[in-house]
């Protein structure tokens, strides 16, 4: 069985013989991710400011970069700083052909692999950057209806990418939306299912209307929509705090019903830097989420400067999940 067909089984419930894997080498990988490249016509300005790095991105938002564990930094402005700007906004074009050359080729590479193409994510990660956070929470109280028609231009470009990427040979688009703190939703579940969730389920049909299945992150505690995820098409929801859920809470309620791809929890056990804790961990999201005939696949996080952890702790995840998780070495 190859990992393409693996991943599908372990998305589908349908009897995978083992977990799936999305792990660096040494350790076994069954997808390629891959997305949507740059304007060919685009040219990123940059410039400093004291200590900061400054530079706008294509969506008009300009950002702010300080010291060397900031990979993008944050908004300081927004690319649409007053409403009256909204008739004249112009998105970055998704469609252009260009952008998906190097996603063609990557995948075309990937034999065997289960693709994913990455979208820089739905509309609330966007349309955020596009007003500033801070503007846009209040916006949603106070500006329902252009929150919406701001939503709409972001996902008619997003549509073109879930289809581009599809014809790039995509099985699947992993997208970023971040929606909690660490005990609670950004903003009231009232307020996502009226202003948030319909994108979601338009992201989600377009991508089933081309085949291709949606992989989600989001950080912080969503306890609260994971239902309405899943009801919207979302087929895998990728956690990096699995603990701040529940393993065990996680699998009563959602096993057997969406798939899961966690690292062991990056802001509580391996921050303990206990070997017992981290294999501990591993076993469990190996033999609760993935105990489906299906169910879970085993990541690892990707800046661990970030979280100021040495790699070896990660190390010992990797180790544990090839371990308990059902894979056999070639030959």
């Amino acid at each position: 069985m190859d990992s393409r067909t693996l991943i599908k089984k372990v998305i589908a419930f349908d009897g995978a013989p083992r977990i799936g894997y999305d792990l660096p080498a040494p350790w076994p990988c069954d997808v390629v991710h891959a997305g949507i490249g740059p304007d060919p016509g685009f040219h990123e300005r940059r410039w400093t400011e004291g200590n900061a790095e400054c530079y706008v991105d294509e969506w008009g938002c300009r950002w702010r970069a300080i010291g060397a564990t900031s990979k993008r930094g944050e908004v300081f402005q927004g690319a649409i700083t007053d409403w009256d700007q909204l008739d004249t906004y112009r998105p970055p074009d998704y469609g252009i052909a260009a952008r998906y050359a190097r996603t063609r080729e990557a995948f075309a590479k990937a034999e065997g692999k289960y693709r994913i193409g990455g979208i820089p994510g739905c509309a609330f990660s966007i349309s955020r950057y596009i007003r500033r956070l801070d503007n846009f929470l209040a916006d949603c109280l106070l500006e329902p209806a252009r929150v919406r028609r701001l939503n709409g231009i972001v996902m008619d470009e997003l549509e073109k990418g879930v289809r581009r990427l599809a014809e790039a040979g995509a099985d699947a688009v992993m997208f970023p939306e971040d929606w909690g703190t660490q005990d609670r939703l950004l903003m009231s579940p009232a307020t996502f299912r009226r202003l948030f969730l319909p994108e979601l389920q338009r992201l989600c049909r377009a991508a089933a209307s081309v085949g291709i299945d949606v992989w989600m992150h989001s950080c912080g505690n969503v306890w609260d929509i994971i239902e309405d995820l899943i009801g919207a098409g979302i087929k895998v929801l990728q956690f990096d705090q699995p603990s701040l859920h529940g393993v065990e809470r996680l699998d009563a309620a959602f096993g057997g019903r969406v798939a899961f791809e966690c690292p062991v929890d990056i802001q509580r056990t391996l921050q303990s830097k206990s070997a017992r804790k981290i294999r501990d961990e591993a076993r469990r999201l190996c033999t609760c989420l993935g105990g489906h005939g299906g169910g879970f696949i085993a990541c690892r996080y990707g800046d661990e400067k970030a979280i100021g952890l040495e790699p070896k702790w990660q190390d010992l995840a990797c180790d544990a999940f090839v371990e308990v998780g059902g894979y056999k070495h070639p030959g």
